[in-house]
């Protein structure tokens, strides 16, 4: 398993859909590229999960001032549009990226000392995960387009 800056060529791959539930909480990978292309963004990066070499998940780094919503340190990056391919849920995926994405983060942005998230109060699974991962969760929240989210952080 590793992490890897999103190329084209992961695309195919990553061209999976998402069940109802998954899709009230976070956004494809297509849908997340769209929204970097949208914005015209140069403070956002998209990562790719590889398993066994193939590209089997994804999230995005960003950079921009959305992250200013969830803390006032400059230097934090926001964690989002994190998903697995259905075909390989339950292997321990997210829970290797979201560990593994620590070293990432200070290999490529070594000014980067936090990393920020918003995780709906309904996704236990997700919430659970990133605290298994090391994010806390110090009882702030903000209203999301599906309800309440916890905000959550990680030191680096």
């Amino acid at each position: 398993m590793k992490l890897a800056f999103y190329t084209e060529e992961d695309l195919p791959l990553l061209s999976y859909e998402l069940d109802d539930i998954q899709v009230r909480y976070t956004a494809t990978p297509e849908q997340a590229l769209q929204r970097i292309k949208d914005k015209n963004s140069t403070d956002a990066y998209a990562v790719t999960i590889f398993y066994n070499e193939k590209a089997v998940g994804f999230f995005v780094l960003d950079f921009g001032e959305d992250k200013l919503d969830l803390t006032e340190n400059p230097d934090s990056v926001l964690l989002r549009s994190l998903s697995v391919n259905p075909k390989f849920q339950g292997k321990g995926l997210g829970k290797f990226a979201m560990l593994e994405v620590v070293g990432f983060i200070r290999k490529h942005f070594k000014n980067c000392n936090e990393i920020v998230l918003a995780v709906n109060q309904k996704n236990d699974s997700a919430y659970h995960l990133y605290l298994k991962t090391g994010y806390v969760f110090n009882g702030k929240t903000r209203i999301g387009r599906n309800g309440v989210q916890y905000l959550m952080c990680k030191e680096l």
